[in-house]
Order: C-alpha cells, then structure tokens, then sequence
C-alpha cells in the first residue's frame, strides 16, 4: 500500500513538473510574440510620421549676395528661397533657385518696432506710407523678383500688426494669385484674421533656426523644430543666408538624414496646397 502511494506520488510531481515547464514555455512565446507586435507597430508609426509629417525651410535674405548663398543652393533638399527686391543679385538668386525647382518668395523690407530705416534697404513698407504708395511698392517688389508665388516679411514688427497696412498688402498678394508666409517677427501680428477675412492663403512660421549666429544653438534650433514634429504634423524654420549663412548651411547638410527619419521635407506650395498652416510660432529658449 505504501509502494503504490509513493508511485502515485512520484506521478504526481513528474506531471506537475511537465506542467510547469509548459506553461513556462506557452509565456515565453506569448512575450516574445507580443514583442515583436510592439516593435513592429513602433516601425509602423515611425514609418507613418515620417510620410505623413511635412517640415518646410525658408532660407531668408537672397539678393545681395550675401554668405552662404553658393552653399544652401547646393542643398540637396526642397526648399522656399526668400529673395529681397531692388537688389544687386534678386533676380539672379531667384532664377538660380528656380531653376534647381524652389520656391521663390518675395523678402519683403517692412518696419520694425525698432531700428533703423536704413537697415531695410530700397522699397521698404513704412508706418507712414499712404495706401497708394504700400500698393505701389508691393507691386513693384512682386515684379522685381522673378518666379515669385509668396511674400514674407524681412523685419517688420511694426508692420505687421498694423492692420490698415497688411490690408493693403495682402489685397494685392490676393489679386497675384500668391500665398502669404507671417514670420513672425511681433506676437502682435494681424496677418492671420485679415489674411482670413481676405481669402488670402498664410502660413506661419514655427521656428527660427539661426537668431543667435553660432553652430550649437542653430543645431539646437534643429533639436527644437525635431520636438515639434513629435506632435504636430507640420513645420516651417526660417533661416538665413549672411552672417549666420555658412553656419545654418553645413548645420541642416548634417540634419538632413535624422530629419528625414522623422517627416520630409517640401516647399511652401506644396504646405498651401494641403492646407497645413499651424499658426504658433515657438519662442526660442
């Protein structure tokens, strides 16, 4: 009687046994399958943001050839060139960036709250022009600038939150068919309701990339504009062509692939088109 009860029990253990290495077994393979689900959603995502997700460079400042204008041509990215008028090389920027398939802008001189008037250059928008003379000098911005589809503002804090002006402004990009880039340059700025009221299409820019001219806070700039692409569909950086030029350059040539990773890059048309206006501008820290 006690032999059978120690086989009983000997079967007992043998099949407990069995029955934990199963069940041990059946756990790793859940986990390891619900792994590889997780990573494979995680690539799913990443490869969905990168298609979905739009970051538009304006590069300011073309026309006086300034530094660092050979070196964002040869970019090998889509980008928006904003040419200022009336000077010495406008329409030979903007015919060299035409012909490598950019957008071309009108830069725009528009008073600041503060600063010179001299440091605008020729054809500037000023608070005390008469409507006449705004429409007249848009006009002939527009026509100084070859392949031109936009207008941004170069400076202009004071303009830009006068609503008379930008009214005047806007009809006539309006009346070109154009679309209207806010840099945003003032938190006081009127562009967006009267651009709404106008019909006129506007974007907004995000992110300066180059208001302090050295490489580590233009690449902190680049980290900055990364985050916001975390949550939000679109981006437009502003940088420039000049002192900043070759810093801001050889800053995105390092960026490209890492950028890539997260949206792709477009011009300003291709954002007006799909109707991607974020208007908020985020504040450089």
């Amino acid at each position: 009687m006690k032999l059978i009860h120690n086989k009983g029990l000997k079967s007992w253990k043998v099949a407990r046994m069995i029955g934990i290495f199963v069940f041990c077994i059946v756990c790793i393979c859940t986990s390891f399958r619900t792994s590889n689900q997780i990573v494979a959603a995680s690539v799913d995502d990443t490869g969905k943001n990168a298609k979905t997700r739009t970051l538009a460079i304006v590069i300011d400042d073309f026309g006086n050839g300034m530094t660092g204008t050979e070196e964002m041509l040869k970019l090998p990215i889509p980008f928006t060139v904003a040419v200022m008028p009336f000077m010495p090389t406008s329409k030979q920027d903007a015919e060299a960036a035409y012909k490598l398939g950019h957008d071309v802008i009108v830069h725009m001189p528009m008073e600041p709250n503060k600063g010179l008037k001299s440091w605008l250059g020729p054809g500037a928008i000023t608070a005390d022009l008469s409507d006449a003379e705004v429409r007249k000098r848009v006009e002939d911005a527009i026509n100084d600038v070859p392949h031109a589809i936009g207008m941004n503002n170069h400076m202009g804090s004071k303009i830009t939150a006068d609503e008379r002006i930008m009214r005047v402004v806007l009809t006539v990009i309006k009346e070109h068919g154009m679309f209207y880039l806010d840099s945003k340059t003032t938190p006081k700025t009127v562009v967006p309701q009267v651009a709404k009221e106008l019909g006129v299409p506007t974007l907004g820019n995000n992110v300066f990339l180059d208001d302090v001219y050295t490489e580590q806070h233009i690449s902190k700039q680049v980290n900055l504009l990364r985050r916001h692409l975390e949550n939000n569909e679109s981006c437009i950086t502003i940088g420039h062509v000049g002192p900043p030029g070759k810093k801001t350059s050889a800053v995105l040539l390092r960026s490209i692939p890492d950028l890539r990773s997260v949206a792709h890059f477009v011009k300003l048309s291709d954002m007006v088109r799909s109707s991607m206006i974020d208007p908020f501008i985020l504040p450089n820290p």
